[in-house]
């Protein structure tokens, strides 16, 4: 199981191993480098490597389970010889269970465990589990971005998928919740979905990605992902004063400096004594 840092928010850094992800993609195909990322990432403050094989991108190629192993695997195995905690972001029980037996503690499951074999399987692990909201698959999703209420149907599915995890003994200090940002949400519901972070947090803990995603660069007028360092860092700080108890990100440095600053902000302590020394 993944344990959380105590006194500060967690943060997931984003490593596929894939050619065609929006960001990064082929940027950590090669084994070599998709290990010096990891470990650059925990020496930046990850607190756990999030390790893909298979794009999520709209539109994004259906990979087969044979070629997801053939990228995951030698990766994970390599970060958890070195004692990084690892999550697997799959949807394919297989690599799942190949993965949580190399030693990743955390299953990322982008489908929202609608498979039932992927409950079983992650109940039958120690692994926290990380439940997602998403209308539709990575191919159909931004078909239609329509919602009668966003919010209400987001509270519904965290209830829900919390009792259906619960039910089969996975308890909910192992779970977490992601509204799925960018997942079958325009830029106004991914927006309400930020503000609405409380509500949801009285349901369980909460992960959100809003890194480098396409709504940021519509608000700010940037298409290209390389551009959108600040302002996933401002959706980044923005989510963890809502509440939000972990955050998945690809700049896990910049990141990590972020929070501190907003963190010590916080600690009237710390001000009282800046004030102080001046």
């Amino acid at each position: 199981m993944f344990t959380p840092p105590a006194g500060r928010v967690s943060i997931m850094g984003v490593l596929n191993v894939t050619p065609d992800s929006f960001f990064d993609g082929g940027r950590f195909e090669s084994f070599e480098k998709a290990v010096e990322r990891g470990r650059e990432m925990r020496r930046q403050g990850a607190d756990i490597v999030d390790v893909g094989g298979e794009s999520t991108r709209p539109g994004a190629d259906e990979v087969d389970e044979r070629k997801e192993l053939r990228r995951v695997m030698p990766v994970i195995e390599a970060l958890c010889a070195e004692q990084i905690p690892v999550s697997i972001d799959s949807s394919k029980p297989t690599v799942v269970q190949e993965a949580v037996r190399a030693g990743a503690c955390f299953i990322n499951d982008v489908t929202g465990f609608q498979n039932g074999e992927m409950i079983r399987l992650a109940a039958s692990t120690n692994c926290s589990v990380c439940a997602m909201h998403m209308r539709g698959t990575p191919r159909t999703m931004q078909a239609d971005t329509r919602y009668d209420d966003l919010i209400e149907e987001l509270v519904q599915f965290f209830v829900a998928k919390t009792r259906e995890l619960n039910d089969a003994g996975i308890a909910s200090e192992r779970i977490w919740l992601d509204p799925g940002i960018g997942f079958g949400k325009d830029v106004a519901g991914n927006l309400l979905i930020l503000r609405s972070i409380p509500r949801f947090a009285q349901i369980g803990q909460l992960m959100i990605g809003a890194s480098r995603k396409s709504f940021l660069g519509k608000i700010v007028g940037e298409p290209d992902p390389e551009k959108r360092l600040a302002p996933s860092l401002a959706a980044a700080v923005f989510a963890v004063h809502q509440g939000v108890g972990m955050v998945r990100v690809h700049d896990v440095q910049e990141t990590r400096a972020a929070l501190n600053v907003w963190s010590a902000l916080q600690d009237i302590s710390i001000i009282e004594y800046s004030n102080a020394i001046r």
